[in-house]
């Protein structure tokens, strides 16, 4: 199994000036080791939606390639978004989702994700139409793979076997030291709008 860190670290070593939105558990991780203006933390009356969201943002600027670090929980909530991704009649090229599959809802005291034995995060991906899909446990696998993933034309879906963890959660109300969670969901949303059209 992954640790969740240590996929933040790998992933933020690729990145250049790629959108990435966070949403839950993988908000404040990424915001200890990224404080780059295309951050956004999909958190704050949003739980959810991080990759509906980043969808958006992707149909909009097709020329920036847009990375989701989305939970399973999280995913599971709107699992819907990855029949729209495909169903799109031309698919966005520069979509890149990853889903940090821990099985719990982590950020709310890990509750179990409730679903059966058999339910498999690639199987649900291909299923939709994904071409790329990828799931990764090794986080050496993982490091050696992820630059021919990340240059590669999407959408493109990967899950990661990540150990559980206790992530408090995200509170925009300044109890976390980190940018883009001291400013309400609405201010951080105008702050990547104004940044977007600047590029």
């Amino acid at each position: 199994m992954l640790n969740k860190e240590e996929c933040l670290q790998v992933l933020t070593s690729q990145r250049t000036d790629e959108i990435v939105v966070t949403t839950m558990g993988m908000a404040v991780p990424w915001a200890k080791i990224s404080t780059h203006p295309l951050d956004f933390a999909s958190v704050g009356s949003a739980m959810g939606h991080a990759a509906d969201l980043a969808l958006g943002i992707a149909l909009a600027k097709p020329d920036k390639k847009v990375v989701v670090l989305n939970g399973d929980g999280s995913m599971l909530m709107c699992l819907g978004t990855l029949a729209t991704i495909i169903g799109l009649r031309t698919p966005p090229t520069n979509y890149l989702l990853f889903v940090c599959d821990n099985g719990t809802y982590e950020v709310t005291g890990n509750q179990p994700v409730p679903i059966n034995p058999q339910f498999n995060w690639t199987t649900i991906a291909s299923g939709t139409g994904f071409q790329n899909v990828y799931e990764f446990e090794d986080i050496d696998t993982f490091e050696t793979d992820l630059p021919k993933i990340w240059n590669q034309d999407g959408p493109t879906f990967v899950n990661l076997k990540i150990v559980e963890a206790s992530e408090p959660p995200p509170d925009r109300w300044g109890n976390f030291e980190y940018p883009y969670l001291q400013e309400s969901l609405a201010t951080s949303t105008h702050k990547l709008r104004k940044t977007l059209k600047s590029i």
